[in-house]
């Protein structure tokens, strides 16, 4: 009975090694396949134009909230220092 399961055991490691094989290939042509699409794209962008990553939309968004709390900030600013002035009538 012991060596009919051994024969059993080396016969599933035998079609396990043959599943690892055969799976490593479709991963290596994946990533070939993959690499090829994303320089097709990126030399599509490149001619149209396109070529601004998410992080440049990211901080030139964070930079324009940035400068309307700085202006914000100075309104405020300013408003607290004309109490002292009210008397002066600019026209």
């Amino acid at each position: 009975m012991s060596g009919n399961r051994v024969e059993e055991l080396e016969s599933r490691v035998t079609e396990l090694e043959a599943t690892l094989n055969g799976l490593t290939e479709e991963l290596v042509e994946t990533k070939d396949r993959l690499r090829e699409l994303e320089s097709d794209e990126s030399e599509e962008y490149i001619e149209a134009g396109v070529g601004t990553t998410p992080e440049t939309e990211v901080d030139t968004e964070e930079s324009a909230v940035e400068a309307a709390v700085e202006g914000d900030k100075h309104t405020e600013d300013d408003s607290t220092d004309t109490t002292e002035a009210d008397d002066i009538i600019v026209a």
